[in-house]
């Protein structure tokens, strides 16, 4: 005779409270990738706002050429109703200067001499009125000095 199999004994309860454990990492994850784009969109808003309160600003600006040439070319930029723009000038003596008062003007301006095939000496200066001077020189046939970055 065959004895009844024992019955399996049931598996305990868990105690209240003790239920499967959830993973914490994705949500500190997550977390952290939602701060770090918050973050940059921030960042994005105040840079657009620096370059919008900068591009409203008049600036006055002055070109000079000094030095002992002639039939020299300049070449400039400038910004008008929000665009760049390049203006183109030939002189027969120097010295010369001009002066522009722009809005909405960038970093990035250039003011370019070139001397003609007669050669010569000149210097170039860009002064922006908050101070910022570029300077240049140049000498020779076909020369060129350029004052940029202002």
């Amino acid at each position: 005779m065959d004895e009844p199999a024992a019955s399996p004994s049931p598996a305990p309860e868990p105690a209240p409270g003790s239920g499967p454990r959830r993973r914490l990492w994705p949500w500190v994850l997550v977390m952290i990738l939602v701060l770090l784009a918050l973050g940059a969109g921030a960042v994005s808003a105040v840079l657009a706002r620096e370059a919008h309160s900068a591009g409203a600003r008049t600036l006055h600006i002055r070109y000079e050429v000094t030095g002992a040439a002639e039939n020299v070319t300049l070449t400039y930029s400038t910004w008008r109703d929000d665009e760049l723009a390049t203006g183109r000038l030939t002189l027969r003596r120097l010295p010369w200067a001009g002066e522009v008062d722009t809005k909405g003007f960038m970093d990035g301006g250039s003011f370019t001499v070139t001397l003609g095939g007669s050669g010569g000496r000149v210097a170039c200066a860009v002064t922006v009125d908050d101070g910022t001077r570029r300077t240049a020189t140049a000498s020779g046939p076909f020369a060129t000095a350029s004052c940029d970055g202002f």
